[in-house]
């Protein structure tokens, strides 16, 4: 299913020595498409449920990396994957200030170390994704319906969406939102936030003993999930989605 694009949409922002770096729009669709093969290959040639036996949050997890390997595969080389796991910023930007600090590393034989990575000096774009949120079991049966199972779409019952992080620095986010199309997940909307700041992000919740969360976890706002809706890049033509945003946000500027 095609795109609609935001012709209207920033997709600059500010490397960390205040240099304005731009993203080509067409880094985010070819990105969009790259990602979406990938899945569909990943669907045909692996013989088990691997979208179930992930689950949902590891699900949401692996779709994210897919698209940040997405992104820096057609960013012409703007951008390169953070080569830490546990790395901040996602992409790292790669300008001659950022080359001249990953070659520093590469020959100190640090590209496995956490702390040249988190965060990296020179900055970038993080990535986070999310499948937004639906009623709970009990109250899906109060509505004579069951909830989503994994491979079900959610948009139809979707109430809200927000993006988590572990800590509340992340200024440059692109967010995006994903669901399930033919059983075969999908990114629906990618949004770019390029001017976050520690106010956008909520207080830092930590895990409790016994609890189900391991790490402490920073949720986004509503009012600065809106902030991210009006830098909306590019949402899956359907009028569902359209409409789920644009309400979601008491918004219009989402149109075909």
């Amino acid at each position: 299913m095609p795109y609609i694009i935001n012709k209207e949409s920033d997709t600059s922002f500010l490397s960390s020595q205040g240099e304005k770096i731009a993203i080509e729009k067409e880094t985010f669709t070819r990105a969009l498409l790259d990602c979406q093969s990938v899945i569909k290959q990943i669907t045909n040639e692996i013989p088990v449920d691997i979208f179930r036996i992930l689950g949902m949050r590891n699900l949401s997890a692996f779709i994210g990396e897919l698209f940040v390997i997405s992104i820096a595969k057609e960013s012409n080389h703007v951008f390169l994957k953070n080569p830490h796991q546990d790395g901040y910023p996602d992409l790292l930007l790669m300008d001659d200030q950022g080359k001249r600090i990953f070659e520093i590393l590469k020959r100190q034989g640090k590209l496995r170390d956490k702390s040249p990575f988190s965060p990296f000096a020179n900055g970038g774009v993080e990535v986070k994704a999310t499948c937004g949120s639906v009623p709970s079991p009990k109250k899906c049966a109060s509505m004579g319906i069951e909830k989503p199972d994994i491979g079900d779409t959610r948009i139809n019952i979707m109430q809200s969406y927000d993006w988590k992080a572990h800590h509340r620095e992340t200024n440059n986010l692109i967010g995006i939102l994903w669901d399930f199309h033919d059983r075969i997940p999908q990114i629906v909307a990618v949004f770019f936030g390029n001017n976050l700041t520690e106010n956008d992000w909520g207080k830092i919740v930590q895990p409790k003993a016994g609890g189900g969360r391991t790490t402490s976890v920073s949720i986004m706002p509503r009012n600065s999930v809106n902030k991210m809706y009006e830098n909306w890049i590019a949402v899956i033509d359907d009028q569902r989605y359209i409409d789920f945003f644009n309400k979601y946000n008491h918004g219009d500027l989402i149109l075909k």
